[in-house]
């Protein structure tokens, strides 16, 4: 042959002549295993990357949900106090002005903790739940029963940030009914 003619024919590849048909189907065969195999590998990459972002996304919005959480429970503190000073202020006290003036302050400051997803826990006159009561005492009355609250428990949306601590009755009937705060006290008469 002369080189005119070899320029006209493909050039042969000898790995190509040394493959038995039979092999070649054998390596197609194999060629599309692997390829479906990158393909599901592929899929679940993306599939996981795709749950990451999900779940990356969620984790931010509960972050973002509760992050006022520790601002808010140092604002209970304050509560506490007015709720403290309100239950042991004496009657004639209670009804002065300036006292309104605090209920009010409390009331609105409640009010705002409210706007942001905090919700006060009701307990007294329900069943014991130690995933919102925190057991302190136990007194006369229905057993299991929350009788009173010696500190308020608070749920910021759905998630308990302070549990109410709680006094339960022990089964045993109690002797009257007392009111929770003090404004019941009799004030003191002066002697003629």
């Amino acid at each position: 042959m002369t080189s005119e003619e070899k320029q006209g024919q493909p050039k042969s590849n000898p790995e190509a002549e040394s493959i038995i048909p039979g092999t070649i189907e054998q390596a197609l065969a194999e060629a599309v295993q692997k390829a479906a195999e990158y393909l599901d590998s592929w899929k679940r990459t993306q599939a996981d990357f795709s749950n990451l972002r999900r779940r990356t996304e969620m984790e931010k919005q509960e972050m973002a949900k509760y992050a006022n959480a520790q601002l808010i429970l140092n604002l209970l503190q304050v509560l506490d106090d007015f709720e403290r000073a309100f239950q042991n202020m004496p009657h004639k006290m209670a009804k002065a002005e300036w006292a309104e003036g605090f209920r009010m302050i409390s009331n609105k400051l409640l009010a705002t903790l409210e706007t942001q997803g905090l919700k006060p826990i009701d307990a007294v006159g329900k069943p014991f739940d130690p995933t919102l009561h925190e057991a302190c005492l136990h007194e006369k009355g229905e057993e299991g029963i929350v009788v009173k609250d010696l500190r308020r428990g608070y749920m910021l949306f759905d998630k308990v940030i302070r549990p109410t601590q709680a006094v339960v009755g022990n089964g045993e009937k109690p002797d009257k009914e007392v009111k929770q705060d003090n404004n019941h006290i009799p004030e003191k008469q002066d002697k003629p």
